[in-house]
């Protein structure tokens, strides 16, 4: 369980990975990286809030940071309030909709016995026995969209290591929770990239967009000035396709499953 730590406390003087820190009213969960150099904060795709920080930070460093922070805050907190997220529930029927890089097709019941799910003529087929149990059609969904997803962003990695100068890292498409995309370092410096499996509903242009920029933290970490420099050299409209991906992410199907008749 996270520790909470009331900032003002003498005794504390390093915060630590997982802790949950108190300033204005509000909690911050603490994130530590070895490679972070500055602060940073972010709101997660849930409302929580993570306070980024690198490894043997002050309270009273943090603290500064998060009340100088608090308008930026505010104005994050009252747009996502505005444009709340509104993530649909599918059902498993005849005509359901359902998306791949952008495309859409609409799901058709097969009781052929083939493949469990599978792209055919233009419709997202499933199997009829599958259909009739929502929990494991999910579940054939998602593990559908982490395989496809797989193939298509490993075919896309190259490209974009080489155009930003970094060695390709390992790739693997889960569900990585509030976030789009993480990327962790390895030893000798190839490191992880995660990708969400719902990502890939996305058309192609932001998909590579979030690619490229779990890339860029192979060079640099967080966000500040200097990264969004290097990101913008790979994509000189990174600004336009995150703000894209903030509105069409908010309406993806993250695995809701529709219950009702």
């Amino acid at each position: 369980m996270p520790t909470t730590a009331d900032l003002t406390d003498p005794c504390r003087t390093v915060l630590e990975d997982g802790q949950v820190v108190v300033v204005g009213g509000r909690d911050f969960r603490v994130a530590v990286s070895a490679r972070r150099r500055r602060l940073g904060l972010t709101v997660e795709r849930d409302g929580s809030l993570v306070l980024h920080t690198p490894q043997d930070c002050d309270i009273q460093r943090a603290e500064t940071f998060l009340r100088e922070g608090q308008a930026w805050l505010a104005d994050k907190l009252r747009r996502r309030a505005e444009h709340p997220p509104a993530h649909p529930e599918r059902k498993f029927r005849d005509g359901e909709p359902f998306t791949y890089l952008g495309r859409g097709y609409r799901l058709l019941i097969d009781g052929e016995g083939q493949a469990p799910v599978r792209l055919h003529a233009g419709r997202m087929v499933i199997g009829e026995g599958l259909a009739r149990d929502p929990v494991q059609a999910r579940r054939a969904l998602v593990a559908w969209y982490r395989r496809a997803g797989q193939r298509w962003a490993q075919g896309r990695l190259q490209p974009w290591a080489a155009r930003m100068e970094v060695r390709e890292p390992d790739i693997v498409v889960r569900d990585v929770g509030n976030r789009w995309g993480t990327y962790r370092p390895g030893v000798g410096g190839q490191g992880t990239m995660a990708l969400h499996w719902a990502l890939f509903q996305l058309p192609a242009h932001l998909v590579d967009y979030v690619i490229a920029h779990e890339l860029a933290h192979i060079r640099i970490p967080g966000h500040g000035a200097d990264y969004w420099a290097l990101l913008r050299q790979a994509i000189p409209e990174c600004e336009d396709r995150k703000s894209e991906l903030d509105d069409l992410g908010r309406r993806l199907w993250l695995g809701g499953v529709d219950g009702g008749a």
